[in-house]
């Protein structure tokens, strides 16, 4: 009996140890395999990706740990989750698109056009939408494009990006600067076009998850042309209830977006007054009507419709940046020409100004016998209303930036003087307008829209592709549904 018993627990004993082998080695076994093929194929993949030193990174590392079984998968996102943000996120980042989407940026950098001179940039848009079998309509405005991606039906919402350079030659030496004198991208807008293809890439591969239909925008002339307007005229929003588009900017790192809700960019007129008298002899002013003492008082004038006649909260500028009376210091001139600039960040102080400003050049000067004539160039179509963020729209933007990069890489921005035609489709239906940064001083991505050393980081292609997505997705499953 006690034989028995010592030895049933020596088999008792064994049993326990041979099942403990079983139970540890062909998980050990599991995992390892399961290492070798999809856990070494997502960080393979997230490798291949150029990643940034800056807290983006940290947002997109944290999601390939918890996320990495869902990588090459895809919900319906019948349900919206953080996981279908993620998604967007890693289609953007894929090896292949990203080095699509550089590549398209850069042939636009390096043929530059001029306001509706977008020829060439509308017809490398058109051959990358008919690739993706994606239909559009062409031309508006001359060069505009008008894209279609989803259902075909309600809702619809728009992305906009400007193809538009400037006049301004490239100082930047790198393998892909303008190859036209004197023209150059230098505000980034080759790289809202490229963002805006690199969304159609993302939308049309995820077509069947749209709860709508999203209309992108491809706008000649932003700079000084007021694209944005003839593209309404042309029909660009047919049908569409709400747009939204992005700006890179140099005040921010890499990633890191940027907006606010309510007035965000200034309106923006500039002016032309002349001042006409009676010349005369400098010696003898007596028989002259001295036009740049009446040019002299209507300047003083012009300040004090921002120091008296407006609310000191509320931001407004006039500002003469040119006096010209000629060149003779014995002669009093004929005339007097003026010219200037004035902003405002809502559209009744924007157009009370245009208002008073002919009004203090008019009457002013006849105090001093002379007359005035006021140009705003409003025939040349250089007047901007100012640039106002819908509030829902706003958070909307907020909302979709917080998902993708981390709400610590979404910042509420201050107001600024500049101005966007972007504000034209803000003035008919509920609009958003935002940042995304592309400041790395290791590469020299720090100077200002409009230099001549104006380079962009171009890490932030992807980013700003999955973004414009995202905002477009999410807002037909959660206005849509």
């Amino acid at each position: 009996m006690d034989t028995l018993v010592k030895l049933t627990s020596k088999k008792a004993i064994i049993f326990a140890i041979f099942l403990g082998f079983m139970i540890t080695n062909p998980l050990k076994g599991a995992k390892t395999s399961a290492s070798s093929s999809s856990d070494e194929h997502d960080f393979t993949y997230f490798k291949s990706t150029t990643l940034l030193k800056n807290p983006i990174n940290m947002v997109l590392q944290n999601q390939t740990r918890t996320s990495k079984l869902n990588l090459f998968t895809s919900s319906d996102c019948s349900i919206w989750t953080k996981e279908c943000s993620n998604e967007i996120l890693k289609i953007a980042h894929k090896k292949e698109s990203v080095h699509w989407i550089k590549s398209v940026r850069r042939k636009i950098h390096e043929y530059p056009e001029l306001a509706f001179e977008e020829y060439e940039t509308s017809k490398l848009v058109r051959q990358e939408l008919e690739k993706m079998e994606i239909p559009f309509q062409f031309p508006l405005a001359t060069t505009g494009i008008r894209a279609m991606i989803g259902s075909g039906q309600p809702p619809f919402v728009a992305l906009r990006a400007d193809m538009d350079a400037l006049p301004i030659q490239e100082a930047v030496e790198w393998e892909h600067k303008s190859k036209i004198a004197g023209k150059m991208h230098a505000c980034g807008h080759d790289a809202h076009v490229a963002m805006l293809i690199g969304a159609a890439k993302i939308l049309k591969a995820r077509e069947k998850n749209l709860k709508g239909t999203v209309i992108l925008i491809f706008q000649p002339a932003e700079e000084k042309g007021n694209g944005a307007k003839r593209m309404i005229k042309s029909g660009a929003l047919e049908n569409v209830e709400a747009i939204f588009a992005v700006h890179v900017s140099h005040q921010h790192p890499t990633g890191v977006i940027g907006s606010r809700s309510g007035p965000l960019l200034a309106g923006c007129g500039f002016f032309r007054a002349v001042i006409s008298g009676k010349t005369g002899q400098a010696s003898d002013p007596h028989h002259s009507i001295d036009p740049v003492l009446a040019a002299s008082a209507a300047v003083i004038s012009l300040q004090s419709i921002v120091s008296r006649e407006s609310n000191p909260l509320d931001s407004q500028v006039v500002s003469v940046t040119s006096f010209n009376a000629g060149d003779k210091l014995d002669v009093i001139p004929e005339a007097v020409t003026l010219s200037g600039t004035f902003r405002a960040f809502s559209s009744t102080n924007f157009y009370q100004l245009l208002k008073r400003i002919r009004e203090v050049f008019t009457e002013q000067v006849s105090v001093f016998r002379c007359s005035a004539t006021v140009d705003f160039f409003e025939d040349k179509d250089t007047i901007y209303p100012p640039t106002v963020n819908d509030d829902r729209m706003y958070e909307h933007v907020k909302k979709v930036a917080g998902d993708l990069v981390g709400p610590a890489n979404f910042k509420v921005v201050p107001p600024i003087m500049g101005a966007e035609d972007f504000s034209f489709y803000s003035e008919v239906i509920p609009a958003a307008f935002f940042y995304i940064g592309i400041r790395n001083e290791t590469l020299g991505s720090y100077h200002t829209g409009h230099s001549p050393h104006f380079m962009i980081d171009e890490d932030v292609l992807p980013i700003g592709a999955a973004t414009h997505a995202a905002i477009a997705e999410r807002y037909l499953y959660e206005y849509g549904s």
